[in-house]
């Protein structure tokens, strides 16, 4: 794929070799981020775990502390008084029954979805259409539940989910370049800790393998694990 000037000036200022310290990565991350829109930063973790056991699956949710910069949709799968709360909270979509008939149709104008626990049979049989997207509510990362306003406004706050994929990998929006290098620190020091502390039993030897920033048209830099577990 050929790359533009932007990018190839970026990319010389980029040591492929070193492993930067976590400081240094996001301050290069953000000299490099010099699109005309505001770049998302993405964390990348190769992990020591394969997948396809169920004793080594890696799931969680993070609170970003400085939020992600996203605006998202969130749609509140809920009826009478939760359906009301959730609407307080700022959820952007609120049903039951008709909304299920919605998504099965194709219909899913909304980023992220939750549940109450009482609307899960209901919701179950969306699980060929939201299974796929990775929206599917779950309790594991806290999309059902009966607490749903702060289920809302953790999604709208700064709420990622993380899980891992076939080949060991997870990857996560972490922010946006525009934040300052202290903000982005600290979500990427927020998420980092999260997916320890969602190492699975089944993990053998050295669970967090490799670490790695971007920006959205930026070149990658390996990143010192230890320094983003500081």
């Amino acid at each position: 794929m050929a790359h533009g000037k932007r990018y190839k000036t970026a990319i010389e200022k980029v040591d492929r070799t070193k492993v930067y310290s976590l400081e240094e990565a996001v301050k290069l991350l953000k000299e490099n981020a010099t699109a005309k829109f505001d770049e998302t930063v993405e964390i990348a973790m190769n992990l020591g775990v394969d997948p396809r056991h169920a004793d080594q699956m890696v799931r969680g949710v993070c609170d970003l502390p400085k939020g992600s910069g996203r605006t998202l949709r969130v749609a509140v799968f809920a009826k009478g008084d939760k359906a009301d709360e959730a609407q307080a909270a700022g959820a952007d979509i609120v049903g039951a029954e008709e909304l299920v008939e919605e998504v099965q149709k194709g219909n899913i104008n909304f980023d992220r979805c939750i549940a109450t626990p009482d609307m899960m049979p209901l919701v179950g049989r969306l699980g060929k259409v939201l299974g796929p997207r990775g929206m599917m509510p779950n309790p594991k990362v806290g999309t059902v539940t009966p607490n749903v306003t702060e289920a809302v406004k953790a999604s709208k706050g700064g709420a990622v989910e993380f899980r891992v994929e076939k080949a060991g990998v997870i990857h996560a929006g972490v922010g946006k370049a525009s934040f300052s290098e202290a903000d982005l620190v600290e979500n990427i020091r927020a998420f980092v800790s999260a997916v320890a502390k969602a190492k699975p039993s089944g993990a053998k030897g050295t669970f967090m393998k490799q670490l790695a920033l971007t920006s959205t048209m930026g070149p990658g830099m390996k990143v010192d694990i230890s320094s983003a577990t500081a």
